[in-house]
């Protein structure tokens, strides 16, 4: 459940609950790889229930692949924000993806996978290579019930979508799934905006790479959900060794007290460039769930709590025009990842979703904006330089 205190208050005191406790007002870095033991019973003891997904007892965090209390601060503190009774966090978010599609194969009910498109490139790669045992039905938001088998373990999905940043409504999936999970790539939206596991999702996946750390500087994956959930998807974890480093997990929860700030600041100033670049002539279309005619489904505002900071256009010109468009460019980083302080731009097609197959990947034309936090008159005519490029 959702505390009753604001976002903002919650983003800066969760996971903080035992500092007082330890003397300390920062959050601390427990660097140990491993961890002495008060006796052999604790240590065994401890060992099983962690290995087995679990928590150690008092006194037997045992070894760093395991367990890490640096991370499992950062993992109480997402768990709150998203409404979940826990969160496992991962070294990256397909580290996180992979772990979940695993644990999903080993509660028994099968192997299928239903992938709602448009999705995240790295995933719908990883679905398709086949490389975990996954079998996998591709289909649109409103095919899924048809898709569902009996032995679907999973249902992926993410809203909004990248790179199209179409809504997708997460409760009308979920009732399609009947019985078979569903998860919710929140990375866009982040808890900020949308709480996956509100509207029916099983779990609430983040690659906290983005928003969540929003300084570029540290990688991460993290999924919520139940606690049973949790405790199937940590030992696929311990196993695999795929823990987030706790110097990671110090950043990312130092990120989480700015989310909000950050968030709605680079959405207001994605709201005005949204607007200027729709009125260009070099553009044919803008993705942006603010826009008029974005949200058919009148997800926003229900859902969703506010469009985002995320921008996809789709040059006149084409290829070409994107090329042109992109070298264009100034203050925006040509560079693959978002959600950061400073505005990036990427060309999906060559990038994100190269791997994926030609009747979903991305238009020649699409180019994909993350908005930063830099003045949005500044970012407005670095923008509309870049047009008169692409159209030159």
């Amino acid at each position: 459940m959702l505390s009753d205190d604001a976002f903002e208050t919650r983003a800066v005191h969760a996971g903080r609950g035992d500092l007082a406790a330890l003397g300390v007002h920062a959050l601390p870095i427990d660097l140990s790889t491993t961890n002495p033991l008060p006796d052999i019973e604790v240590g065994g003891g401890s060992y099983e229930s962690i290995a087995t997904g679990g928590h150690p007892t008092e006194g037997g965090n045992v070894y760093a692949r395991l367990w890490n209390p640096t991370v499992a601060r950062f993992e109480q503190a997402l768990a709150e924000l998203e409404g979940a009774e826990e969160a496992v966090a991962f070294g990256t978010g397909m580290a996180a993806v992979s772990a979940v599609l695993l644990a999903a194969m080993n509660r028994g009910r099968g192997r299928h996978v239903v992938a709602v498109r448009p999705l995240y490139g790295g995933t719908d790669h990883l679905l398709a290579s086949r490389l975990l045992g996954t079998e996998t039905t591709y289909c649109a938001p409103d095919e899924v019930a048809g898709a569902v088998r009996s032995d679907t373990c999973l249902v992926v999905m993410e809203s909004p979508c990248n790179p199209t940043l179409e809504l997708i409504d997460i409760a009308a999936v979920v009732a399609a799934a009947g019985d078979a999970p569903v998860m919710v790539d929140n990375t866009f939206a982040t808890p900020v905006l949308q709480n996956p596991l509100a509207h029916g999702a099983a779990l609430a996946l983040h690659s906290a790479t983005k928003y969540i750390g929003g300084h570029g500087d540290a990688m991460g994956g993290v999924v919520a959900g139940s606690s049973e959930w949790a405790t199937a998807i940590r030992p696929v974890r311990a196993i695999t060794g795929g823990l987030l480093h706790p110097l990671g997990a110090y950043l990312l929860h130092r990120g989480l007290p700015t989310l909000a700030l950050r968030v709605r600041a680079q959405q207001a100033t994605a709201g005005e460039l949204a607007s200027l670049l729709a009125e260009h002539s070099a553009v044919a279309r803008v993705h942006y769930p603010g826009l008029p005619g974005s949200d058919p489904h009148g997800l926003l505002g229900m859902q969703l709590r506010g469009p985002g900071a995320m921008l996809t256009v789709e040059l006149a010109g084409g290829y070409a025009a994107a090329e042109r468009f992109i070298g264009a460019l100034r203050l925006f980083t040509h560079a693959v990842s978002l959600g950061g302080v400073d505005s990036l731009v990427q060309h999906p097609a060559s990038l994100t979703h190269r791997p994926v197959a030609p009747d979903a990947r991305p238009g020649a034309g699409v180019v994909r904006m993350s908005i930063g936090l830099e003045a949005v008159q500044d970012l407005r005519r670095d923008l509309h330089n870049a047009l008169e490029a692409a159209q030159r």
